[in-house]
């Protein structure tokens, strides 16, 4: 047998079909912009494909894949939870054509007490909508959620003081407001929002959260809610970061999502709430003038706001089968 057919050989027996599908399960409660969950996944000779679902692309706000790469990379990273609590770690490399992440088998060992915290985390943790409490974040928890990011390989940028974060905000609404006046946008969005609750993809009505408002300072995404009886946000200073990797290769947007499952997870482990703004960096521009604003290297990836409320109603998901070819 030679060194191919022994690794081979090695990725069959370590990950069974039950192990593959049951980590799959875990994968696809990752993130994804409006829900679309552009992701497959693939066994291969050696190992598992990520891969990315062009047929579950968003042309208007991702018009180059940039926000499911990430989403996928988002995946990849529960996966490797998974595989690593079942006792059958993986290592990754870049995949090739549409396999954006390949895994292989790493050498056995017990999952870590971190690793099973975090798994823990994955079916718990979800997107908030909702008001967030006007309850002090402790800075030490941030610093957890930086080191979180780092142990990855990316960042994350406290938004200090309210100059910077006043800066902040104006950026997101000032692209949230040219996104908004693109009528294909409108469309787009409105196609995968307000679905039906027991809809396995997209935003139902439940989980969209109530529509958002002027005096709001971190402008929401306009997912179709009603109405809020409170016209303001109750934390006058809230807790934002904004998350990127170093690097703007496709391959960094992949990596930038395994860095953001991490400090998702991490966050719910710790008892946050978290919140994602996606619209400054869908607008090129927009996004520029926030890597300006941050002194950053590299363009942010996400701007994200974290700090205590109530859950709110999950997103769904597709079936396990219809995600695997």
């Amino acid at each position: 047998m030679d060194l191919a057919e022994e690794v081979a050989m090695t990725a069959v027996n370590m990950w069974s079909e039950a192990t593959f599908v049951a980590a799959v399960g875990d994968a696809v409660w990752a993130p994804s912009i409006h829900n679309s969950q552009p992701w497959r996944f693939r066994r291969t000779s050696d190992g598992i494909d990520v891969l990315v679902d062009r047929r579950r692309g968003l042309p208007v706000c991702d018009p180059d894949g940039r926000a499911a790469r990430v989403s996928c990379g988002a995946a990849a990273y529960n996966l490797r939870l998974a595989l690593a609590v079942a006792g059958a770690p993986a290592a990754w490399t870049a995949g090739t054509g549409d396999a954006l992440v390949h895994l292989v088998p790493g050498s056995r060992r017990p999952a870590t007490p971190l690793e099973r915290s975090l798994h823990r985390q994955i079916l718990r943790r979800h997107t908030n909508r909702s008001p967030f409490a006007d309850v002090r974040v402790e800075p030490g928890i941030m610093v957890q959620l930086a080191e979180a990011a780092g142990d990855e390989g990316g960042w994350l940028h406290l938004v200090d003081g309210v100059p910077a974060l006043e800066t902040v905000a104006l950026l997101t609404r000032k692209a949230d407001a040219q996104l908004r006046a693109d009528p294909a946008y409108v469309a787009e969005l409105r196609q995968w929002t307000l679905v039906a609750d027991d809809d396995v993809q997209g935003i139902g009505r439940h989980a969209c959260g109530a529509a958002p408002h002027d005096a709001e300072l971190m402008t929401r995404r306009d997912f179709g809610g009603p109405a809020q009886e409170v016209t303001r946000d109750p934390t006058p200073h809230p807790v934002i970061a904004v998350l990127g990797f170093h690097g703007e290769y496709r391959v960094h947007d992949v990596q930038s999502g395994m860095v953001l499952q991490r400090v998702l997870l991490r966050a719910a482990d710790l008892g946050l709430a978290s919140a994602m703004y996606s619209q400054p960096v869908e607008v090129p521009a927009v996004r520029e003038q926030l890597r300006l604003a941050l002194h950053r290297a590299y363009a942010p990836q996400l701007v994200l706001r974290f700090g205590y409320a109530p859950t709110t109603c999950y997103t769904n998901r597709r079936p396990v089968e219809d995600v695997i070819d």
